[in-house]
Order: C-alpha cells, then structure tokens, then sequence
C-alpha cells in the first residue's frame, strides 16, 4: 500500500529497477546514473520523511503493514505465554497480554492488537477493547505486582470501543479504575505507543513511569477525523484538526506529556521490522534498569507528581 506522499519515491524505485534490470557489469555509464539516482531517492525519502505533517503521521501509524503488539512482542521476548481472560466477562481478543523473558528479565507485557486481514480484524475488534479488556489488563498487571514484575504496555487503539454493550458493561468505570491503580503500581511501568494512540482508550493502559512514542505515531483525546466532524460538521478538514491538536511524538515531546520518542527506520516501522523491534527492545531494557535503581515509594510519587502536572486547573 502507497500513501499519496510515498508515491514520487516509488515513481523512482522503480526506474531504478529498470535501469538496474538493463545494466551490464562493465557498463560504466549506466552504473554511475545508478549509483546518483540511490542517493537521489535516499535524500527523497530523508526531505519527506523528516517534514511529515501532521496527518501523514497519523496515516503511517495506520500503515496496514505496521507491526502490532504481537509483533514486537514475539520478536523481543524469547518465551513469550499468553494469559487470558478476566476472570468475570470473557476474553477480550483486542486486549492481548503475558509474562516474557527479555535479555533473561522476566516482563508482564500488556497491548492492544489489531488484526491483519478482516477476519482477524472482527475477532481483534480493531484494536478496540472493550471493558473486560481493561479488566484482564489491570488482572496482569496485579500478577505482575505480586511477584515483582515490571510491566510493559503498548499502545495501538483508535478508542475504546463505544458500542452500547460496552458501556452496559461499564467501559468507563473499567478505564477510571486502571487509570487509579497504574498510579500506585509499585513495580516499574513503560508505555510505549507503538501506533494510534486515541482517547481513554489508549490512557486505559497508558500510565508509567515512563511514556514513550515511536516517531510515526499520535496521541491525543480525539482523533483528526472526530475532531473535524465536530468542529467544522465535516472529515474535509482532517489535516488541519491532525496539526491543531497537535497530536505528533515531537509536538507531545514539546508539550511535555511523553518521555522519549523512539526513532523509526526511514520510510516507517514496517520498513524494517527486526531494526525497529530491537530499538523497542533496548529502550524497555535502559529504562528498566533506570527505574529499578528507584525505589518504589519514589517511583509513585514521580508518576503522580508527572501527571498532575500536566495541563492547568482553576478552582
């Protein structure tokens, strides 16, 4: 899949697999034009994908190709074992979550998983958890607490899901409870947000210590398309709702709402998966020794003192 900004880059791909293609060994000439037009589509790709706006962002962290929470998770853990169920509803299939081993540490890894094709899709809901999801989310990360285990969740949801059973089964009470039980989890907490990041859907599992994004990824309350249809009665407005909301990994860094921004490959995470999973890799890593060198007590209290600092209240 093409987005509308990758399509003069692949316009000269595939001119220089024809020139490629039509080469000889000892063809000089041919060669040399090969060789200028790499390092014209490599600076391409560096112009466009270090100017992306807004919405282009928003589009990538939507790439279908783009690794999901499995993804990573199969590729940095070495025996990774899949819990499931809430223990009261059912098995939320859009919640995924288990305890795996990193460099010989032991992680309680928690996500929300999209699916690949429209069958998987269906049973992943899209992403979208509904309240026994966050149920079996908080379950884990209780396990986790109880026998020491720091927790790692990624983040990948367009929303919680908004049907009427959802809420007949209390979606924003199971959201308000892990919101309060995330602040005062004694063992260290990461959140990475690995793809979109929207509303308290994505907050359900995204209090930490430490708050990362990749660099192709968005976080906010609402998403561009639900913001233009209210604003302005239309989805024709998206890209400017995508850069009013400011919703980016550098405009959230800015703002002071995330930790770090995890680079991507040039061209998106799905470019290079392996690359992309090790850098993943080595973020949960550095920062786990860092916050195990604080205690717990400490670690409570930054994490509050971190959120409530965010944004302004008048009494």
């Amino acid at each position: 899949m093409l987005l509308e900004f990758e399509k003069p880059i692949a316009e000269l791909e595939a001119k220089l697999n024809d020139m490629k293609q039509l080469a000889g060994d000892n063809d000089k000439s041919v060669n040399n034009a090969i060789k200028a037009l790499e390092k014209k589509i490599l600076d391409l790709k560096k112009e466009t994908f270090e100017n992306l706006t807004g919405w282009q962002r928003v589009q990538l962290s939507r790439h279908p190709d783009r690794p999901y929470t499995l993804d990573y998770i199969y590729a940095i853990t070495s025996d990774f074992i899949e819990l499931h169920g809430d223990r009261t509803v059912s098995d939320d299939k859009a919640m995924v979550g288990g305890l795996g081993t990193i460099d010989g540490q032991t992680f309680m890894l928690i996500g929300q998983q999209k699916g690949r094709n429209t069958k998987q899709r269906q049973i992943r809901n899209f992403g979208m958890a509904n309240p026994e999801g966050y149920r079996k989310a908080l379950r884990l990360m209780k396990i986790a607490e109880k026998f020491n285990k720091p927790i790692v969740t990624f983040i990948d949801t367009p929303g919680a899901f908004p049907g009427l059973e959802a809420e007949e089964r209390g979606q924003g009470e199971a959201i308000a409870r892990n919101l309060k039980e995330m602040f005062m989890l004694n063992v260290p907490v990461i959140c990475i947000i690995i793809g979109e990041g929207a509303s308290g859907g994505a907050l359900g599992i995204g209090i930490g210590d430490r708050v990362f994004m990749l660099e192709n990824t968005w976080y906010s309350v609402i998403s561009p398309e639900s913001c233009s249809s209210i604003l302005w009665r239309s989805w024709d407005y998206k890209e400017q709702a995508a850069e009013v909301l400011k919703l980016t990994a550098k405009d959230m860094l800015e703002n002071k709402m995330i930790d770090g921004i995890i680079k991507e490959p040039l061209g998106g995470a799905h470019t290079d998966v392996k690359w992309m999973a090790e850098e993943v890799k080595k973020a949960i890593l550095s920062t786990t020794k860092e916050l195990r060198a604080i205690s717990a007590e400490q670690r409570i209290e930054e994490r509050i003192a971190k959120f409530s600092s965010m944004g302004v209240v008048k009494e």
